[in-house]
């Protein structure tokens, strides 16, 4: 053996160590040195045939591995459109599967060509690791995207309350929601904390009960102001009773005795959707109306003594 290459041999193994590819640089340097050269060109050869087909071989992984991860993506996507799974919910799904898949399909390749796969398993587990550390609230934002698209607590139309905000629900994310608020504002919710917080949704349900209260003057029969209330509500279509499936007849009673008024309390139920239009022709047809049918309401007073010397 040549005198220089001798005294580079222990680096050499140490070197070859630390990897199967830098092991087969060794070798070949090994074969280079000591073979003649009829034996140096038939271990090239016998080299370069072995290295062709683990090249093929990673090559049939590559391709193999990509057919079936296209074929598991179409299967994903028939199986959520069958059971019309949300379709922010099953892009996300189908993502981060294809994402997982090719990233075991590249390892497997560069495996295959003789290249040691742990250092590179650590390194994605180590890039892994420090990107979910700075995206910590991009992450649990996502985590609460996934759970508000699974549980459907609202969805795109509703109109909600949470984290102090109100509004109707355009687009729901999985980082986000936005809400349009009634002044036309657009509001956007981090879903993690919306959901671990408390959310109403107003529109869960078809059927709404509208409650109001009113003040009426002491004096007045109790039961000629229930029938002047009940008359006001009767008149207004929207307003539904008990043969509505969900829903009672109006209901009024007196619920107070204030100082200078008696509180009664009216309810009515009518459709989610006409809630509004029915709180605002209480407020307004029972003010004009009542003082008709001879219900009148207190106003503040205050009587005077003059006591006299």
């Amino acid at each position: 053996m040549i005198p220089f290459l001798q005294d580079l041999t222990p680096l050499g193994e140490k070197l070859a160590s630390q990897d199967s590819l830098q092991a087969g640089v060794q070798t070949i340097r090994e074969t280079i040195t000591s073979s003649t050269p009829q034996e140096l060109m038939t271990s090239l050869g016998q080299e370069a045939i072995n290295f062709g087909l683990k090249v093929l071989a990673a090559l049939a992984i590559y391709i193999i591995g990509g057919w079936i991860v296209r074929r598991i993506k179409k299967l994903l996507k028939r199986g959520f459109e069958r059971k019309g799974t949300d379709k922010t919910i099953a892009t996300f799904t189908v993502s981060v599967v294809t994402i997982g898949l090719w990233v075991i399909i590249i390892i497997l390749t560069v495996g295959s060509l003789g290249v040691n796969t742990s250092s590179l398993a650590a390194l994605l587990a180590a890039g892994g690791m420090a990107i979910g550390m700075a995206l910590g609230g991009t992450v649990q934002n996502f985590a609460g995207g996934i759970m508000i698209l699974a549980f459907k607590p609202f969805k795109a139309g509703d109109y909600i309350e949470a984290l102090g905000f109100a509004g109707i629900v355009q687009e729901v994310s999985m980082v986000s929601t936005k809400l349009l608020t009634l002044d036309n504002r657009i509001v956007i919710l981090p879903n993690g904390a919306l959901s671990g917080g408390n959310i109403l949704n107003y529109s869960s349900k078809d059927l709404r009960r509208v409650d109001r209260e009113i003040n009426i003057s002491y004096g007045v029969d109790a039961d000629k102001a229930k029938a002047a209330i009940l008359e006001v509500i009767a008149s207004n279509p929207k307003i539904l009773n008990g043969k509505t499936e969900g829903a009672a007849d109006p209901f009024v009673a007196v619920l107070d005795l204030k100082q200078t008024s008696v509180t009664y309390v009216v309810r009515a139920w009518t459709r989610a959707e006409n809630y509004w239009d029915v709180f605002f022709f209480l407020n307004e047809t029972l003010y004009t109306e009542l003082p008709k049918k001879g219900v009148t309401f207190p106003f503040p007073q205050l009587d005077v003594h003059i006591k006299q010397s």
